[in-house]
């Protein structure tokens, strides 16, 4: 049953997650972190926020298993981050996750019919942007990384509720993108239609600081 299409997007929910971009590649002596126009350009302010939604021409795949091409996709997917630390480069930018959506979801899992919803639970999400092009999304103290996702199925409606203890992404500057590649999440509870795990695959791009005027793009140093 399309019970494992639901795990491979709870992995992505939480995923969802995280914003930032990788190190660029000859960055100035005083630059921040998080600089907005052009590697080494202009700080990305504390307090800003960062958005991002699926490179052109791809989608977001939930996957049940690791690289696999069954599960869940959707054409459509953003992310929403406020920063709330710049430091000097090199050193670790810090954000609040605040917004993970998914639209225009299907699933080629036999037995699901649709997908209802996904909906990211438990943000804000702590997430650290390294200068080394590290992206690390973590949940608040005593909380964690959880997604919930509502299918269709031949036996009618289902809840599945998938966690994780933290996701990792990379950045690059080439492409001021953010890739997610095969974040796990564990079934947490559900009906037993509901797959064990689930893989999540996902590029956002551009990353780009909405605060600014024109929405530049955003780099890491």
């Amino acid at each position: 049953m399309r019970r494992y299409t639901a795990s491979a997007l709870a992995a992505t929910a939480a995923a969802l997650t995280a914003l930032a971009l990788l190190p660029a590649t000859a960055a100035s002596a005083d630059s921040t972190v998080l600089t907005y126009g052009s590697a080494a350009g202009n700080a990305v302010s504390v307090g800003d926020v960062l958005t991002g939604s699926l490179a052109s021409g791809t989608k977001a795949a939930l996957a049940t298993t690791s690289g696999g091409t069954s599960g869940i996709t959707c054409t459509g997917s953003t992310l929403s981050a406020t920063v709330t630390a710049n430091p000097a480069a090199p050193g670790t930018a810090t954000e609040s996750a605040t917004s993970q959506t998914f639209s225009g979801c299907t699933s080629n899992v036999l037995g699901v019919t649709g997908v209802q919803s996904i909906t990211v639970n438990n943000l804000p999400y702590s997430t650290s942007a390294s200068s080394d092009g590290t992206v690390t999304v973590t949940p608040a103290s005593g909380s964690t990384i959880q997604t919930t996702v509502v299918l269709s199925t031949l036996l009618g409606s289902i809840t599945c509720v998938y966690r994780a203890p933290s996701l990792s992404a990379a950045s690059s500057n080439s492409a001021t993108s953010l890739a997610f590649t095969n974040q796990a999440f564990t079934k947490y509870s559900g009906s037993f239609l509901c797959a064990g795990n689930g893989y999540f695959t996902a590029t956002y791009a551009p990353v780009v600081d909405s605060s600014v005027s024109g929405s530049p793009a955003v780099y890491t140093n």
